[in-house]
Parts: structure tokens; C-alpha cells; sequence
């Protein structure tokens, strides 16, 4: 741990600490029911969902969850404001990953391989706690990166914001089991008996003594980078 304690106290006194380290049971028949049921108003720019849970005759009954992005702000504790920006420069961002140790190329894929040892922890916290994606975690989305920026410069950024946004597209699409433990969060803020069946609860995978040292092995695989150029930091691919 040595390598990332400096990391690991600065996203303990980020705003993003919450969002990091709550440890809300999830349990998976609860968000199933969320995302099952779940609807966007435009009107009233408000998440709205239906769940279940058994009244004191035992029997079910309909429970309707009402969100919006200052609700999800609220709950997460992410610190951000309405009137904060969802859009980083591209320069901003570029030119601190440089500072970060990317051994990358600029124009090309931002691999979380690809930055010092620090920053890699720095990374795989904010992806796997952030991200609403199912995979890539090791190819960071540049709204990831983005956050990463803003926390890092500690300049404002609506987090929030840019959450919501990727609930509102999952109701609109798929509807895969995104952001389960946010999911959960926001019912037990609503609603506080709802049953719990501990054979109900989802499993997360948390970071080990082998993902520490995962992180800690700091080396660029060969095809990631060109040969002549290996030793120069943040270099650019086919520059005009």
C-alpha cells in the first residue's frame, strides 16, 4: 500500500469519498425491481421507478421511488452544483495526464497501464466505483477522465449531473442491472423496510492485497509504445 497511501488519503478527503466507500448491502431483487419499472419525465426531469415490499399483513404492495439529480447529488454527497460544468478541456486533461506519468500516445487509446503507479490506483478507484459500464475498465471513458481531472486540478465538475444522464439512457435502452449500489442507496433513502433476504445480497468484488499489487507492477507492454520514442513521455502518433 506504501506506493498509493498519498492516493489513498487524498480520495479519502475528496468529495467523491462517499460515492467510494459507502458499504450498502445491495441486494439484487431490489434494483432488478428498479430498473424493471423505471421511467424518465422529461417534463419534471425525474426519475421515477416502482418497488416492492409487504405492508404489516404481509402483503405486497406497490412502492413508487421519485429521484432527480440534486436527489442523487444529496445521497452520494458528491459536493457538485447545477451550475457546475460536465465539460472538461481536452487540453486541460491532456496536459495533466502528461504530469501523471502517461507513457502513452496523446491521439491514441488512454490505458490505465499507461500512467505511474500512483495514478493507476487513482484510476481503478474512480472506474470501478464511477464507471457505468460492464467492462473496459482498463480503457478509462473520458468522462472518467474527466472527473479525474477536475479532482486532481480540484476544480468543479457536476459528477451528478453526468451520473444521471447515464441512468436516463439506460431507462431509454437496455436496462442493465448500472450502478447497483447507487441504485440501492437511493431506496434506502426512500424507503427504509424494505425486505432483506440475505440470500439476496450481491456480491462485489473489493480490492485486494493481489489488486494492490497488480497496480503496483508499473510497466508498458512493447506493442504499446514505439521503439525509437519509448523513453519520451506523452508523445503524439503521425503528428502534422
Amino acid at each position: 500500500m506504501t506506493p498509493f497511501k498519498d492516493v489513498a488519503r487524498f480520495l479519502r478527503e475528496s468529495r467523491v469519498n462517499e460515492a467510494l466507500t459507502d458499504r450498502t448491502i445491495v441486494y439484487e431483487s431490489h434494483v432488478r425491481m428498479f430498473w424493471k419499472s423505471g421511467r424518465y419525465d422529461e417534463k419534471e426531469k425525474m426519475i421515477y421507478s416502482v418497488i416492492q415490499k409487504r405492508d404489516e399483513n404481509d402483503k405486497k404492495i406497490d412502492v413508487e421511488i421519485e429521484f432527480n439529480v440534486g436527489d442523487l447529488r444529496c445521497v452520494l454527497d458528491l459536493g457538485d452544483t447545477d451550475e457546475d460544468p460536465t465539460i472538461v478541456s481536452e487540453r486541460l486533461c491532456k496536459g495533466l495526464w502528461c504530469k501523471m506519468g502517461f507513457e502513452g500516445i496523446m491521439n491514441g487509446k488512454f490505458l490505465k497501464s499507461m500512467f505511474s503507479r500512483p495514478y493507476k490506483f487513482l484510476i481503478h478507484c474512480i472506474v470501478h466505483a464511477l464507471s457505468h459500464q460492464k467492462r473496459a475498465y482498463g480503457e478509462p471513458s473520458h468522462y472518467i477522465m474527466n472527473i479525474i481531472t477536475c479532482l486532481v486540478l480540484n476544480r468543479l465538475y457536476n459528477i451528478s449531473q453526468v451520473m444521471f444522464d447515464h441512468l436516463i439512457d439506460n431507462i431509454k435502452g437496455e436496462k442493465y442491472i448500472m450502478y447497483p449500489r447507487f441504485i440501492q442507496m437511493m431506496l434506502d433513502d426512500q424507503v427504509t423496510d424494505l425486505p432483506k433476504d440475505t440470500a439476496d445480497v450481491m456480491n462485489f468484488q473489493n480490492m485486494t492485497s493481489k489488486t494492490l499489487k497488480r497496480l503496483n507492477q508499473y510497466k508498458l507492454k512493447k506493442e504499446e509504445t514505439e521503439r525509437r520514442a519509448k523513453h519520451i513521455i506523452c508523445k503524439i502518433a503521425n503528428p502534422r
